[in-house]
């Protein structure tokens, strides 16, 4: 049985390949988080208004992507 974080590491290495199709079909919400971390990283260094509401919206939509590519796998 897959684990929900299957994939992921496969993912990573598509994107420093290049083949950034593909790294969305092994792990949809990898740009989801990479977008997360970055944010984060942006508002270590700049704080940003309303930061606290983005980090969230990223995160839910993050574990949302992690749960229905999860679900999916079992049909």
């Amino acid at each position: 049985m897959d684990c929900p974080g299957c994939g992921l590491q496969r993912a990573v290495v598509f994107l420093f390949q290049g083949e950034f199709l593909a790294a969305f079909k092994m792990y949809p919400a990898i740009y989801s988080i990479l977008l997360l971390f970055g944010f984060l990283s942006l508002d270590f260094l700049f704080k940003i208004k309303y930061a606290n509401k983005i980090i969230i919206f990223l995160m839910i939509s993050s574990v949302g992507l992690i749960l229905i590519n999860f679900i999916l796998k079992f049909f």
